[in-house]
């Protein structure tokens, strides 16, 4: 192994240095040191995935809030939503956002991936990343034409039978939306199941699927509770990493590269804290430019949610067996007999993709339908019996930032995304909410429903609809393209996500696409760090 670090010495000198053990990070921890040439420091800010709610799918709503896990970020007051700041949950842990997501497999679109093409990013048209997301897969299903079996990623249906889910499916086909049993196969846009990164009734975030294998290998070395501080440069060279591990100063050297993983909001604070950034901001805070790169931060971007709650005529909901105590204890018991029941519900069992207007070439919205109700993500769910469906608009023309506030890499950066700065947002949001609508009132979900009661009935006017998103919309978790891959003056990363005006850094997440994709967000990023972990190593030759 190329790997030494002297006893007592608090300074590692290795091949490769990955920043952030999120999805990307544990991909590229896994794949580069698959073949033993190559020494590898992970570094990860928050503690090892111990946490039993992480392994669980429904686990997500415990550790919504949860500090230990979760960076719990805040944006700014944001215009477009009334000046509400929104909340930005974020992991923090081994694992990353894939410890404590909401586990639908969602590839996105593949006019997505042509798009980046389009602009210039050769190589990342859908032809060019579909055997990557094949390689990560193991379909339950089997493999075929859009689908791989043996990869590290396991994607599942889901465990559990669930009447109302099954009755949005057929409500949604009566409204006029066609039937679709994979949405990651020849189209997206219909309705149908979300299958989920699980295994065996578990989740299987990027920790368990990529850095489990890969953590006997001794070229891998792995430090949690480490967070990055700084990237040292010689020159426009990137040359190690200074970082905080249980208090303590400590750094690392790269003999080949950096490479920066924190996702869409750690990444570009990591390197404007380093120097390169927008000059005017680093000098503001006392921080030697090292490259005037202001596209680092620039093209925040994120998937706005508008949630419909109704009230059920039935007590078959998620709501009525946790505030039941026996219902609630037998769903336990249930799950750790079998790993079936309420318990492997992810962040979405049924839902649809559909176009809000026919001229447009593919779907802009997704719905997400869920068998519980809350009145926000992470809280307590309602009393009475209740389901929820949310508009999620796909291709958001509305850009944000994202800028450090100080010198001091423990602050968090100031965050702003603007929400509903767009007409074409605005108008999307509204027509889905519309064809929401249709759906929960068609024929097959009549038998489960009492009455609408977010927003309730008296919203009906587009005014009163748009004032509605402004006053309850909120994230759905999907930041991107802050550190955004491209040819302009912008870009910040090349084709093979190299840092443009620098050497031996590359940035390896969501905060690399030239646009967000119309859909989750996690199959993608790994996508992503397959892709790169075959330029490293050619590039290493």
């Amino acid at each position: 192994m190329n790997q030494k670090m002297a006893s007592g010495s608090d300074h590692l000198e290795v091949d490769y240095i990955i920043v952030g053990a999120g999805s990307a990070g544990c991909v590229l921890a896994n794949r580069l040191t698959a073949n033993g040439k190559h020494s590898v420091l992970l570094l990860e800010a928050g503690p090892r995935d111990t946490n039993p709610w992480i392994h669980i799918p429904l686990g997500y709503g415990r550790l919504f809030k949860e500090e230990a896990v979760n960076w719990m970020y805040q944006t700014e007051p944001e215009p477009g939503l009334n000046g509400r700041n929104v909340f930005q949950p974020r992991g923090k842990v081994l694992g990353g956002s894939s410890s404590i997501n909401g586990l639908l497999y969602i590839r996105g679109q593949q006019q997505d991936y042509d798009r980046w093409r389009q602009q210039g990013n050769f190589g990342w048209g859908y032809d060019d990343v579909l055997p990557y997301f094949k390689r990560a897969e193991d379909q339950a299903r089997g493999g075929d034409e859009f689908h791989g079996v043996g990869g590290p990623l396991p994607v599942s249906d889901w465990r559990h039978a669930d009447p109302l889910s099954a009755a949005f499916v057929d409500a949604a086909v009566q409204v006029g939306i066609s039937r679709n049993p994979d949405f990651n196969g020849a189209v997206q846009e219909g309705a149908g199941f979300f299958q989920t990164t699980t295994r065996g009734g578990r989740r299987a975030s990027a920790a368990v699927a990529y850095l489990r294998p890969a953590k006997a290998r001794p070229n891998l070395h792995v430090e949690t509770s480490a967070m990055a501080e700084r990237i040292l440069f010689e020159g426009a060279r990137a040359a190690a990493v200074t970082y905080r591990a249980a208090g303590i100063p400590r750094s690392a050297r790269a003999r080949r590269e950096i490479l920066v993983s924190g996702g869409a909001y750690n990444s570009p604070q990591l390197l404007q804290l380093s120097g390169v950034g927008p000059a005017d901001l680093l000098r503001s805070h006392g921080i030697d430019v090292v490259l005037d790169a202001p596209g680092v931060g620039h093209d925040l971007q994120d998937h706005l949610q508008v949630r419909i709650v109704m009230r059920c005529s039935q007590a078959i909901t998620l709501n009525d067996i946790v505030n039941n105590p026996f219902r609630k204890v037998m769903t336990g018991l249930r799950y750790a007999a079998f790993r079936t029941g309420p318990l492997t519900i992810a962040a979405g069992t049924s839902g649809a993709f559909f176009r809000t207007n026919p001229r447009l070439a593919s779907p802009d919205i997704q719905i997400h339908f869920l068998p519980f109700s809350t009145d926000k993500m992470g809280e307590k769910l309602h009393s009475f019996s209740g389901f929820t469906a949310s508009v999620c608009q796909l291709r958001p023309e509305s850009r944000g930032s994202l800028r450090i506030r100080s010198a001091d890499p423990a602050a968090p950066p100031e965050i702003r995304i603007n929400y509903l700065a767009s007409e074409v947002d605005r108008t999307a949001n509204i027509e889905g909410l519309k064809m929401l609508r249709k759906i929960l009132r068609a024929p097959a979900l009549a038998p489960y429903v009492v009455e609408e009661v977010d927003p309730g009935d008296k919203v009906t006017s587009d005014e009163a609809l748009l004032a509605y998103c402004r006053a309850r919309g909120t994230t759905i978790y999907h930041p991107t393209s802050t550190c955004r891959m491209g040819n302009d003056p912008l870009a910040v990363v090349d084709q093979r996500l190299r840092v443009r005006g620098t050497d031996g850094l590359r940035v390896i997440d969501a905060s690399v696409m030239p646009s967000l994709v119309s859909g989750n967000t996690n199959a993608p990023v790994i996508m992503i760090a397959e892709k790169a972990s075959d330029m490293i190593l050619e590039d290493a030759r």
